[in-house]
């Protein structure tokens, strides 16, 4: 048996430890197997715990149930991270809440990776069908490394998987159930296609319906994988602006796409835009602008420059500055990079006003946080 494993799912499982009370255990104890080694009364001096905890962190069923489940990823061939594991995604560690153990299977690697959530309504239409597609494409001919995160569900979710296999790029799908099963079971082509190239990810261990609850906890860790995340279409209400508040809580970039006022499916995207949850792109170059990856930006089709390529094309070297710097002195810019000074503000006030930095006391800009 797996020991490290088996007292790894075995912390996961315990009632009343979730997630941030199980780092305050790790971070006093050293690992997972120190903590049900350690005494009860020592268990029960730590902040959260308590003697009633305590005891049932030593409870006969934890460890029947942790070796259930080392069992079933043993006999499914299934790999996992623990959040002290060095390979544990970078950018969901860093969250708060992040899930102590991550069950996954597939191909999947965050290393040397671009990944990108992409959300939106089960309900998607054309409109939103044609976004998704060009937005990948255009992403995917620029980075290579570009990896697509959703959720496997219904419409926008399923359609983003269906775009990064086409174009060859990686693509996870963050479920809210165990592993032993797919859901919605119409997507179970999709799901294994993508194990040669991404795959599935969970913290629910097998067994785990997928109960409506599950989703929206699931939402945050296809917020927290990811430095921004996109929102395709939505209705006023839904889970895809819960993975936004999510994903803007973390302080990620989060965009949407705009809609017509009268389309029932863009009024969650206009909503969060006009309440400054999210920014408004109308392509891949907005995105690549905003999130200030160095490429040389290429004009949109039709033939007629977008205003991102035009922006990178006349400022590119003030946006180099602030790629380097993200918080600047006026004058001082001026002096150190020799640029007149009626050429910077010039650029400070069209960047400004394109919402990408923002103005603060003493002549200073500071890229705007989204």
């Amino acid at each position: 048996m797996n020991d490290k494993l088996f007292y790894q799912i075995a912390l996961t499982i315990i009632d009343g430890i979730g997630n941030k009370l199980g780092r305050e255990l790790l971070a006093k104890f050293g690992d997972a197997e120190a903590v049900f080694k350690t005494s009860p009364s020592a268990l029960a001096s730590v902040n959260g715990i308590g003697p009633i905890m305590a005891r049932k962190i030593h409870s006969a069923d934890v460890f029947k149930r942790a070796q259930q489940e080392v069992s079933f990823i043993e006999k499914e061939n299934l790999t996992y991270c623990f959040i002290s594991d060095d390979d544990y995604p970078i950018e969901l560690k860093n969250c708060d809440d992040a899930p102590l153990m991550l069950y996954m299977k597939g191909n999947l690697s965050f290393e040397g990776k671009r990944p990108v959530s992409i959300v939106g309504t089960r309900n998607m239409t054309a409109y939103g069908r044609d976004i998704t597609e060009k937005f990948i494409h255009d992403l995917a001919q620029q980075f290579p490394d570009l990896l697509i995160v959703s959720g496997l569900a219904y419409g926008v979710d399923i359609y983003a998987h269906q775009c990064a296999l086409r174009e060859n790029v990686s693509t996870v799908a963050v479920l809210a159930h165990g592993l032993d099963r797919i859901y919605p079971g119409a997507h179970r082509n999709v799901a294994i296609e993508m194990l040669e190239n991404g795959g599935l990810l969970t913290e629910y261990m097998s067994g785990t319906n997928p109960d409506r609850p599950n989703f929206l906890v699931r939402n945050r860790i296809i917020a927290g994988l990811s430095k921004a995340t996109v929102v395709i279409e939505s209705a006023y209400k839904g889970g895809s602006l819960n993975t936004a508040v999510r994903a803007r809580d973390y302080s990620k970039a989060v965009f949407a796409f705009p809609g017509r006022a009268t389309d029932v499916y863009s009024q969650g995207c206009n909503r969060i835009i006009t309440n400054d949850t999210a920014r408004l792109i109308s392509n891949a170059n907005d995105f690549i602008l905003a999130m200030l990856w160095d490429v040389n930006l290429k004009p949109q089709q039709p033939v007629q420059q977008s205003l991102s390529f035009d922006l990178e094309a006349e400022h590119g070297d003030v946006l180099e500055i602030f790629r380097k710097k993200e918080e600047i002195n006026v004058d001082e810019v001026a002096v150190e990079f020799n640029i007149p000074l009626y050429k910077l503000r010039d650029s400070l006030s069209e960047l400004e006003l394109e919402g990408i930095i923002q103005p603060l006391p003493g002549n200073r800009y500071r890229l705007k946080k989204f």
